[in-house]
């Protein structure tokens, strides 16, 4: 909750790009407790974030919650593959990807009823291959220390 409301202090130069620090709890959680804690931690977010920042019900709850939902249903998939080859940095990344992909969707969808939405895929793309590997990078290290501390 302390991320959540922390980052939406941060002044952001394009409006829907955030470094998602939140999201390094819910790969820890998904890392070590699995994904159904992570569900409910990520969720839990979204309505507990929204109602202390006084969006509950507003679009950008819709968007975030349509970006948590395909966002924790990519990491539900990709958890079956490979720890060896995909650990919390590539997870981070397939999340934020899925995250800015459920909020496009329902941004088309909903809000911006013209495919020129789809012109923001690059700039969003960008800040989901910077903040995914920071963010993993991040929950790497934090769970790495954790287990050799």
């Amino acid at each position: 909750m302390v991320l959540t409301v922390a980052e939406a202090a941060i002044p952001l130069p394009l409006p829907g790009v955030k470094p998602g620090l939140a999201n390094i709890v819910t790969l820890i959680v998904l890392a070590r407790w699995g994904w159904r804690d992570a569900v409910w931690v990520a969720l839990l977010r979204v309505f507990a974030g929204s109602l202390l920042l006084g969006q509950l019900f507003a679009p950008g709850f819709f968007l975030s919650l349509a970006g948590s939902l395909a966002s924790l249903a990519t990491l539900g998939l990709a958890m079956h593959l490979p720890r060896r080859w995909f650990g919390p940095v590539s997870l981070s990344v397939f999340a934020a990807f899925a995250h800015i992909g459920g909020q496009l969707v329902l941004a088309r969808l909903w809000l911006v009823p013209h495919d020129g939405v789809f012109y923001l895929v690059p700039v969003f793309a960008l800040a989901a291959t910077v903040f995914g590997l920071v963010n993993g990078l991040v929950a790497a290290k934090l769970m790495q220390g954790r287990v050799s501390g």
